[in-house]
């Protein structure tokens, strides 16, 4: 494990890689991962590591501007932050990490970012994963937000957030609920930047995903003009790597295979 700090014109964003005992012989594109709405290179937590064990590549996780260890964001969310992550802290890994080819890993609104990456990317990008994406924003999406908007009033749910993002968390909730709840964004959608990917796509999706139905991976699949797996995972939630860590391992290691 390697800790570095990429310079973005806001700030500093915390970065961490990963490498396998045992490298494919030649190398492999890494593995780039993009964490959810509260999410931060901790809450990965082992998930990292053992991907790049499983895999035989290297694996870069990292907190966006405003999440864990990185720097503050100042101040609002635009409403354009899917697609501008892709052009801002993407790019800037990419030139400071000197990776060349890759392949990108979302979860959640991650999803969208890797989507988005994929396709502007076209070129450099071998494959992307999207795990418990949102393509457009459902009502089952909002109604996920409303309760956690309900749950996270309570104290506890607080402090495990301020555990990992410090004295930014208020911002993360804020910059989650208050985002995806705006009437100018209920029009958002990976409409336009699915067809731009041209690379083979796996879009991986619980069944009993509280953020979105499998609309969802379907659209993406649809979408997407590189060949595309669609993979529902039963009995699974919005987390299907902590949930069914070795399904969704299996299922990275066949498709990258």
């Amino acid at each position: 494990m390697k800790e570095h700090w990429i310079d973005v014109p806001q700030g500093r964003v915390y970065a961490v890689s990963w490498r396998p005992a045992e490298p494919v012989e030649g190398g492999l594109p890494p593995i780039v991962l993009f964490h959810d709405s509260l999410g931060c290179v901790a809450l990965w937590r082992d998930f990292p590591a053992r991907l790049s064990q499983a895999t035989g590549r290297e694996v870069v996780a990292y907190d966006r501007l405003g999440f864990g260890r990185s720097d503050p964001f100042p101040g609002q969310l635009s409403l354009s932050f899917v697609s501008d992550e892709a052009k801002g802290t993407f790019a800037a890994l990419r030139e400071q990490l000197a990776l060349d080819r890759f392949v990108v890993f979302g979860h959640s609104v991650g999803g969208g970012m890797a989507a988005v990456t994929a396709g502007l990317y076209s070129d450099k990008c071998d494959a992307l994963i999207t795990e418990a994406a949102q393509a457009f924003v459902e009502d089952r999406t909002l109604a996920g937000i409303l309760d956690a908007r309900q749950a996270f009033s309570e104290l506890n749910q607080r402090e495990r957030l301020q555990k990992y993002h410090a004295e930014k968390a208020e911002w993360v909730l804020s910059a989650w609920i208050d985002t995806w709840l705006s009437e100018d964004f209920r029009t958002w959608n990976l409409d336009s930047a699915l067809p731009r990917v041209t690379c083979p796509t796996l879009a991986i999706h619980g069944e009993h995903d509280e953020y979105g139905s499998t609309r969802h991976p379907e659209r993406i699949a649809g979408l997407t003009t590189g060949p595309a797996v669609t993979e529902i995972i039963a009995g699974c939630g919005h987390v299907p790597h902590r949930e069914n860590e070795a399904c969704v391992m299996s299922l990275v290691k066949s498709f990258l295979r």
